[in-house]
């Protein structure tokens, strides 16, 4: 979702061609599905004052790639009356239940539980690097195209609204800004998109941070 009247959001035009090759080149930045990455994240030196050496909870969530002639990514909105992550914006996912047989178990049920997805709409890609949170997670990304005819809608309590922004902007690093932020009493740096509304930031913004890393992007 993105707000008209913001002119400094940067959505370069391109061609089908373009985009086919903007989605192979996302497919080749990914760990292959055979080799999933391993704790600890590739950010945890950035915690370790904020939340020291204790054992983080295995995660994952699911980076959703609309199949569309302009690809978009899928996004939820969190309740405002949670308690934790109240009214943020997310990727569908949460922890990892015993049950799982590995991350992309986890991704598919929790989007399947939040957003509705059928597994028959999603096919893995490859996984982005494992991130640490300030909640004491650690995450694995898991990177999937989404049919174009999936329909998506809110299926929990927890999630507010779905919604999906063009995947060539979030490729964008024009797009995006670091801000100082107050976490636990110690300022940091994170990182938000310019131009987006609800506002995509902190640890959904540095998983695509990521993704454009590895692309060689930024």
């Amino acid at each position: 979702m993105m707000r008209k009247a913001d002119q400094k959001a940067h959505i370069p035009v391109r061609t089908p061609d373009q985009q086919y090759e903007l989605l192979a080149a996302v497919a080749r930045a990914l760990h292959p599905l055979q080799v999933p990455p391993q704790a600890p994240g590739w950010n945890r030196a950035d915690l370790l004052e904020l939340i020291g050496e204790a054992p983080r909870t295995p995660a994952a969530v699911l980076l959703g790639i609309r199949d569309l002639p302009q690809p978009t990514m899928v996004f939820t909105l969190r309740h405002s009356g949670l308690r934790t992550h109240a009214g943020q914006v997310a990727f569908p996912g949460g922890r990892a239940d015993p049950d799982d047989a590995d991350a992309i178990a986890t991704a598919l049920r929790e989007a399947g539980e939040e957003i509705g997805l059928d597994l028959r709409d999603a096919q893995p890609l490859g996984f982005l690097d494992c991130l640490e949170t300030v909640s004491g997670y650690c995450v694995t990304p898991v990177v999937a195209r989404i049919a174009a005819e999936a329909r998506l809608a809110p299926h929990s309590d927890e999630v507010e609204s779905v919604f999906e922004v063009p995947l060539v902007f979030l490729l964008d690093p024009a797009n995006l800004r670091e801000r100082d932020y107050l976490s636990r009493g110690r300022h940091r740096l994170v990182y938000e998109y310019v131009g987006t509304d609800p506002l995509i930031w902190g640890a959904t913004a540095l998983m695509l941070v990521n993704l454009m890393r590895r692309m060689e992007l930024m």
